[in-house]
């Protein structure tokens, strides 16, 4: 068993929520707790409380995080999806300033066996560090969905920048630059290539544990017509090592400039801490996605 903890912005973009179905249903994961990020962090942990009632693990623990970056003003102020709440039962009242203790105490009981799964802005991530430096090194693994390390992107994803690394520059800076023992990032030039349109999405999509997630998902239909499953890439690749190949070097993050804060630039090194994703298999993605979730 992987003891797992996610963090996440659930709320704004599908894949979150698609991601957490995931390890809500991956019989290998040991998920430990679930932290939100960004705007309205309480909306976020109570979307997050629906899927776990679904599946019938409400227990597990979720704590609302950091609502704002660091220092930059914030650019996603909303939960979109959490306006469906109403029709799907869930938590209301969550522990109020405690997930970096939450994340601290957890991890610091468990050395050495936590993957730390980081897919919204890095502000909890970089504040748990700050708080106890100590953290990076005693995580087993530090997993990202986070950065662009090469800009071969499909034309609705032509950008610089990655959103979750966008949201936050500083944190994200915080965060590459931690002395954790390894450091893995599946970047946006990745998670592109794992794509359905909204139709397959829904044909496929028919577990009861990816109900709510449709439900949610409406609003984020309203503007989009697929659906790019770069969180669930991420968590996956932490079960089946096959799925991505990795290549190792350092990240160094841009912070200064108005327009390209969160720029991520890759540096190939044998002796890196950081590993970025370079390919994925996609076949192999979706067969492994669609059987720990079904169909």
């Amino acid at each position: 068993m992987e003891k797992i903890i996610l963090d996440t912005d659930i709320g704004s973009d599908i894949d979150d929520a698609v991601c957490l179905a995931y390890l809500l249903k991956q019989p290998k994961c040991d998920l430990l707790g679930i932290t939100t990020v960004s705007g309205e962090p309480e909306k976020r942990a109570m979307m997050a409380s629906a899927l776990c009632k679904v599946v019938g693990k409400d227990d597990i623990p979720i704590y609302p995080g950091i609502e704002n970056p660091l220092v930059t003003p914030i650019v996603q102020p909303k939960a979109q999806q959490a306006k469906l709440l109403d029709r799907w039962e869930h938590k209301k009242e969550f522990p109020k300033g405690e997930a970096i203790e939450f994340l601290r105490r957890t991890i610091r009981e468990n050395p050495g066996e936590i993957t730390l799964l980081a897919i919204g802005p890095m502000t909890n991530i970089a504040a748990l560090f700050i708080v106890d430096p100590e953290i990076p090194a005693l995580l087993k693994d530090l997993v990202l969905m986070c950065g662009v390390f090469s800009y071969k992107l499909p034309r609705y994803h032509i950008t610089l920048t990655e959103w979750n690394a966008l949201n936050d520059p500083y944190a994200t800076k915080i965060v590459y630059e931690a002395k954790a023992k390894r450091i893995r990032s599946i970047g946006l030039d990745v998670t592109t290539q794992v794509v359905m349109d909204k139709q397959e999405g829904k044909d496929n999509f028919t577990a009861d544990i990816m109900e709510p997630v449709f439900d949610f998902a409406g609003v984020w239909f309203e503007n989009v017509d697929h659906i790019t499953f770069h969180d669930p890439l991420a968590a996956a690749t932490i079960f089946d090592d096959k799925i991505c190949r990795f290549e190792k070097g350092d990240v160094q993050l841009e912070t200064d400039s108005r327009f390209l804060g969160g720029l991520t630039k890759f540096t190939s090194s044998t002796d890196g801490i950081n590993e970025i994703a370079e390919n994925v298999d996609s076949e192999l993605f979706f067969k492994h996605f669609f059987d720990i979730v079904g169909r």
